[in-house]
């Protein structure tokens, strides 16, 4: 399968056309995008070298942060680029390849999410069981190979779509009233019939995203009614201390990405803001909502600084 349009490159029109206000834009999103790579790169260090924290809420974690740093870089080098250039173009195979990446990152920290709210949900209702299981040697195994189909299943769900849209083509309009190329922003611009590649997305997003969905959604259902079987309102809140960070980190990523693909394609500021919250703020907020509250990686990164300051005296 290969495309025949006849344009060669897309204009992405970015979140704003005026020559003053753009400059500002772009401090705010490098400041933004700096604050990303700094947090989650924290998040990937301190987790690797404390021994502490080698569990799986925090072998997830660090994926999870390794996931931010990918779907984050997809997108913003590309918007802090447009920001400073008079020449706001993409090329339509960068444009492809720009949504397979967001495709793939995305979904795979929608799958990774879900495993995350189950693993909650085993750590709640069976504390016991749970840290057998986590005792045992193949743990590290099973761990991996649910990181490894969160990835597999995602990458596979991102080549379809994309196999798929390889066959729209792309004739007169070029201008796509977006930050970043996403497939519904490229709909409107073709001028071949869009019906395969919209029913391979709507089958993808129901199967995939609302699956994923359902699963975290059961599993903190699982989890209340857990929560509220304990009689002690201390115990209460000790058991929903440990999964308040996800569930916050669930309502970022699956609220703006929900409102996003649910409303129609318009190119309006308030599919924007949704498209900025899942796909560039999340990915910088994550590493503040999993170590602001959480005593463990306070203590973590207190000791590596301390180690660190150690070595230089």
């Amino acid at each position: 399968m290969r495309n025949h349009s006849v344009i060669s490159e897309f204009i992405l029109l970015g979140l704003s056309v005026d020559p003053q206000i753009q400059p500002l834009l772009f401090v705010l999103f490098l400041v933004i995008y700096l604050l990303t790579l700094m947090g989650n790169l924290m998040l990937l260090l301190v987790i690797g070298f404390d021994p502490h924290l080698h569990i799986p809420m925090y072998f997830f974690l660090r994926q999870l942060s390794f996931l931010d740093l990918c779907h984050s870089s997809v997108t913003v080098p590309k918007l802090l680029e447009n920001l400073l250039s008079e020449k706001k173009t993409v090329s339509v195979e960068g444009c492809l390849a720009q949504v397979f990446f967001l495709f793939a990152s995305g979904g795979t920290e929608s799958c990774l999410l879900a495993v995350m709210a189950y693993d909650r949900y085993v750590a709640i209702s069976s504390p016991l069981l749970y840290a057998q299981v986590m005792n045992r040697q193949l743990c590290m195994g099973q761990l991996m190979g649910l990181v490894w189909a969160s990835w597999s299943f995602a990458f596979l769900d991102a080549l379809i779509n994309i196999l798929v849209a390889l066959n729209l083509d792309f004739c007169e309009a070029q201008d796509i009233h977006h930050f970043c190329c996403e497939l519904p922003s490229l709909y409107p611009l073709s001028c071949s019939d869009v019906t395969a590649s919209f029913t391979a997305l709507l089958c993808s997003s129901l199967l995939h995203f609302f699956g994923n969905f359902l699963l975290i959604f059961f599993s903190y259902v699982r989890i209340l009614s857990t929560i509220l079987r304990i009689s002690s309102s201390t115990g209460r809140s000790k058991a929903f201390s440990t999964c308040s960070s996800h569930l916050t980190a669930v309502i970022f990523f699956y609220g703006s990405g929900l409102l996003r693909y649910l409303m129609p394609n318009s190119g309006s500021i308030r599919e924007l803001i949704f498209s900025l919250q899942y796909s560039v703020i999340t990915p910088m907020l994550n590493p503040l909502i999993y170590s602001l509250k959480n005593k463990e990686m306070k203590a973590a990164v207190k000791r590596m600084l301390r180690k660190y300051f150690w070595c230089f005296k």
